[in-house]
Order: structure tokens, then sequence, then C-alpha cells
């Protein structure tokens, strides 16, 4: 049996590895972090992954899963790596390619003859044959090494199903043997595998996750269109998603999308597509409107108040989803940054990105422990995660907890109905009717 060794144990290469593992390859998880390193051989989770720690720990017990910072043995060891680095966003919009060609530089170095490399960073279309020469240009010509793309399609909450059960495998080779040993690496895998060339592959990936964002952004256009002509985005995604060409999935109107994957790769393929004199103008309009509806709610807060500065602001969810702790590009964070910088006393709540909010925050916002206690004598609510701990909370909540009931839902989470049954609420959400019962205005109302 081929060992295995990824590069990387970030949330790609940490969730890819635990699932290879756990189908009973031999695969060794490689990092220059001692701390994420040590946490993992305890069994510990560096990142928050419904299932995931479990599985981490039942293949350390059961030794198909193993963990290290000797990054050279790893590679002078291993049969097939697994580059999984993060390609993070430039100023420019582009991929930063910096750390695939520290792991790259390192595997022509140490890795022994026949290695098979496997590319399952985000990498710009044509990055794979980059990385090949670039290594081989550092070895013998006898000892030249072959290279496969094998895009992630992970969504973060659902990453473990997504990788033992997802929609497909993909696969981008230039050789038979190659392909028959990638196959025998996911054997245990039992989705539909697509076979095609290197740049086919990148293509996919790119053209994916732009497709789901374009989506998102698509329906909040919609959803903005509806509030202007009375219609109600939520019978129109009704109607829409019940047709199987549409489909129910990504149809959820709110603030927009963050995390690591949408907003990186839109940006990127849009700079491709720059860099070879194509105008991507859909890719375009996906990251303008996404822009301009991360803060769609605070700037209807700014124009209903007059001026935030000393107002009592809750915000509920953290997350750019849930299911996940990750911060990266959540329009929860950049939105509390503009009420700081408005001068609002803000304070937050989520049930598992509070770790990661102290990191940025610190001592600029307060810190409730539940839902129910960060709206607790608040006069603003904004709600930016559909967590279950959030949804859960009754109307009636806001109008016992809050000092006066002004919410703006960013993600749909409550009945229009329900909510316009209190007797005193301000209630604003994505694409439905608004719902006031304050008698007074409330520009200049008094705290």
């Amino acid at each position: 049996m081929e060992k295995i060794v990824m590069a990387g144990v970030g949330y790609v290469g940490l969730v890819t590895g635990t699932s290879l593992a756990q189908t009973g390859k031999t695969v060794v998880c490689a990092d220059i972090s001692e701390s994420k390193i040590t946490q993992l051989k305890e069994g510990v989770s560096p990142i928050y992954e419904p299932g995931l720690e479990a599985m981490i720990q039942q293949n350390i017990d059961r030794g198909t899963l193993g963990f290290t910072i000797d990054m050279t043995r790893a590679y002078r060891e291993a049969d097939v790596i697994f580059i999984c680095v993060g390609t993070p966003e430039q100023a420019d919009g582009s991929a930063s390619l910096t750390y695939i060609y520290e792991v790259a530089e390192d595997i022509a170095n140490y890795a022994k003859k026949d290695t098979l490399i496997v590319m399952k960073s985000t990498v710009p279309v044509g990055t794979n044959q980059q990385v090949k020469a670039f290594i081989n240009e550092r070895r013998d010509a006898e000892n030249a090494l072959e290279i496969v793309s094998a895009p992630e399609f992970l969504s973060q909450g659902t990453a473990v199903n997504d990788t033992l059960h997802g929609a497909r495998i993909v696969l981008g080779v230039e050789t038979k043997q190659a392909e028959m040993r990638m196959r025998a690496v996911y054997s245990g895998f039992k989705q539909p595998v697509v076979v095609t060339d290197l740049v086919s592959a990148e293509m996919i990936k790119y053209a994916s996750n732009d497709f789901l964002a374009l989506k998102i952004s698509f329906i909040n256009d919609i959803a903005n269109l509806c509030e202007k002509l009375g219609a109600n985005i939520d019978g129109v995604t009704q109607g829409m998603g019940l047709d199987p060409r549409i489909g129910k999935q990504f149809l959820n109107a709110g603030v927009g999308y963050g995390g690591s994957c949408f907003p990186k790769d839109t940006k990127a393929l849009y700079r491709l597509a720059e860099d070879v004199g194509y105008d991507l103008r859909t890719v375009k309009a996906t990251i303008d409107v996404n822009q301009d509806q991360i803060y769609k709610l605070l700037h209807q807060a700014k124009q209903d108040f007059g001026s935030l500065v000393g107002r009592r602001v809750s915000v509920l969810g953290l997350t750019f989803k849930p299911g996940t702790d990750d911060l990266r590009e959540s329009p929860a964070i950049w939105n509390i940054f503009e009420l700081i910088k408005a001068g609002a006393d803000v304070t937050v709540y989520d049930p598992v990105g509070m770790e990661n909010a102290r990191s940025i925050f610190q001592d600029r916002v307060a810190y409730a422990d539940s839902a129910l206690a960060a709206i607790s004598d608040a006069e603003i609510c904004f709600i930016f995660t559909e967590w279950p701990e959030i949804v859960s909370v009754a109307p009636s909540d806001f109008s016992e907890k809050m000092r006066s009931v002004h919410i703006y839902d960013g993600r749909n989470c409550f009945d229009v109905a329900e909510m316009a049954a209190l007797e005193e609420v301000h209630y604003v959400s994505i694409g439905r009717p608004k719902v006031q019962r304050y008698q007074e205005e409330l520009v200049g109302l008094s705290k």
C-alpha cells in the first residue's frame, strides 16, 4: 500500500487526510506548525468541523493516521504527496502561490523517484504545469515526477460527508499510470470519477465555486428587486427551487457570501481572465453585488437612526455560515468593524466563533455567552448567521430582552408574520416586507 503524505494540515489537508485514513489508507499529515501537530497527535482538531475530531482519534488509534513536523522525512518516505497549503488572495485579487512553491522546492529536493504529486490546493489555471516544471528543473531527468490535479469540493460544516460521499472526484492527469494510481488512492470512495487534463481540472474547481457564488449574488439581486416591487423572496425562491433545472441550494437571500473560497476564487478567476484579455462580466457582477450586499442592513440602520454613536448594538452570528468556526471574509466581521467605527456599543455572540472573534476584536466589543444575553438591553440587533441557537430565539424574547426592538435580519431567520404580531417592533430582512410597529420616527429616537 502506498504511503500518502498531506503537505499542510489546514482545512483541506486535515479533512482529506483523515478521510483517506478512514478508508484504510496509510496517511501522514505534515505541517511546519508545531502547535498544530502537537494538538493533532493528542486527537484534538485545531478546526471546528462536525465529526472530524472523532474520526481523527479513531484513525490514530488504529494506526492509519499520523502527524509530523519533520517535512523532510515525510517527503522522503512518501509515495504520494498531496499539496494542501493555502493560496491566499493578494492585494490585486490574484492568488498567492508562495506556499505552493515552498512545498514544491522541498519536494524537488527530498521526494524519491516515482513519487506522485497531487495538487489539492485551489490554484490558478495553468499552475500544475508550472509547478511540475519547477520541480523537475531541480531534479535529474531520470527522477522526474508526475503531477495530478485533484481539486477539493468541501463545504465547511459538511466537509467530512462531502469528502467521503461527495458528488464527484475530479482527476486531471497526463498519463494512464497516474490515473490508475489515483484511482487506487481513492479506491475507498464510491463517487463518480471525472478524468480530464490538468488545465480542465483546475478550471472545474474555479467554475464550480464561481457559479455557486453567482447563484447567491443573483438571488440577492432578485431579493433587492422584490423589496422595490412588493414581492416576497421566500415565495419566489420556493417557486424557483422546485424546478430541477434550478434547484433549491444557494437560493437563500441574505447579506452575501463569505468564507475562504468564494470571495477569493471569484476575484482570482476574474483576474486570470483579465490577464488573458477576457472580460468575465458575470463574475465581475457577482463580486460587485456581493460587496454591496454585505453592508445592506448596516446602511439601512444608519438611514433609520441617523447616527449609531452610543447605540447598544447586538450582533448574533459571527462565522460566515453555520457549522464552522471560520470568520474569514464573514459579513459579520466586516459589519462589526463598521459598527465600531460608527461609535456603536457592540455586543457579539456566536456558538462556535467567539475565540476567533476575540483574536480579532480584543476589547473593542463585549462578548455574550448566549443569544439572549447578547440582546439584553440592546436597541439594535443584527443577525448575520443562521445558527440553530439563534434561529431558536422566540420573537417574544426580543420584546422582553431588548430596550427597543429594532432587528436587522441578514439571514431571514424569522417569520415576518410572527414578528408583525409583536406589539412594538422594527424588523428588516432581505427581500421581504418590513415590519414597523413603532409610532415615533426612528431618527432621533431617545435612548
